[in-house]
């Protein structure tokens, strides 16, 4: 497959680009490819994901932090599909569901996450996801520091006992699974934006 990166020279991008290439795709410019993948920065977003619209590009999109009602409104006026994840991670998406299954048996929650100090949402997606799924506004506390990549636990806490679900990424290698399943999956889709690995976990 044709794929566009934007962001290919940041963190996870650096990581990324080799390994579409390893898998079989081939890295090219918006104007030749066949899907735009975007790891750049909330602010980037929407004016990448117009731009590919207009081609028409589907998208599949690995930044966190943007609006997602407007995304999804300008991929459904351009009937065209886009895919995001707040986590690219399996293991990440297998912790926020067995987080979801504890909390109807243990309400009372809180999360942890822990990012490199150059993210710059706080908290980051997969908490805010993970909150959702939770339900019951658990407290949500962000960790920033230098040597960390992404890492996240949801502590349940019940009478004399303590459940603690936790997801660690030591390398962004981590997301490739991830995004190149959203890859496979991406012709099936409908138009507007689609949201979770989880959706596509079936």
């Amino acid at each position: 497959m044709r794929l566009a990166l934007n962001g290919r020279g940041g963190k996870v991008g650096r990581v990324l680009a080799p390994a579409l290439e390893a898998a079989g795709h081939e890295l090219v410019e918006l104007e030749a490819a066949e899907v735009m993948i975007d790891f750049t920065a909330p602010g980037a977003v929407e004016a990448n994901v117009r731009t590919a619209l207009g081609q028409p590009v589907p998208c599949v999109i690995g930044t966190t932090g943007f609006d997602h009602v407007k995304i999804d409104e300008l991929a459904r006026e351009a009937n065209v599909a886009c895919f995001h994840a707040p986590n690219f991670a399996i293991g990440a998406v297998l912790m926020m569901r067995f987080a979801q299954e504890a909390s109807a048996f243990m309400p009372r929650a809180e999360i942890v996450e822990l990012h490199n100090e150059a993210k710059r949402d706080a908290p980051s997606g997969t908490a805010k996801a993970t909150a959702d799924l939770v339900g019951g506004e658990p407290a949500v506390h962000s960790v920033r520091l230098p040597g960390l990549v992404a890492h996240q636990e949801v502590l349940f806490g019940g009478e004399g006992q303590l459940l603690t679900i936790r997801h660690d990424a030591f390398s962004r290698e981590a997301y490739v699974p991830g995004v190149l399943l959203a890859l496979e999956k991406l012709p099936t889709l409908p138009s507007g934006l689609t949201v979770g690995l989880d959706a596509l976990l079936v």
